[in-house]
């Protein structure tokens, strides 16, 4: 019989949740999980939880989601003459990569307390 997994509260995770995203929403969750530098699960759970995540600036996967995210938005402002073009999805990425690259500026760690508002 194989050891059970348990987490740092030494709890065992027995409950699997499944849930349909349109894709649009698939790439929102996608580009935040790259960015927070956790695994989905445990984005998805902090963000359940309302916890506090640190991120590392001298993470190697952090960094290259960042400068991937940073070379995205530069193309598409090439491509667009303003912000209020972009739709809500990039908006609020973009949000979120300049708290990072502001937090890491100053502290090469950035905390966020994750927030879910509802969107309409």
């Amino acid at each position: 019989m194989t050891k059970k997994s348990l987490d740092r509260q030494n709890r065992f995770r027995s409950k699997t949740y499944g849930f349909r995203l349109s894709p649009e929403e698939n790439e929102v969750l996608e580009r935040n999980v790259l960015l927070s530098g956790l695994t989905k699960q445990d984005y998805l759970i902090h963000c359940i939880e309302h916890r506090v995540y640190v991120i590392e600036g001298h993470n190697s996967r952090v960094y290259k989601a960042l400068k991937n995210e940073i070379d995205y938005f530069l193309k598409e402002l090439e491509i667009r003459t303003n912000l209020e073009e972009l739709p809500l999805d990039d908006i609020e990425v973009l949000e979120q990569l300049l708290q990072i690259v502001k937090c890491i500026k100053y502290k090469k760690r950035a905390q966020f307390k994750t927030d879910m508002e509802p969107r309409q």
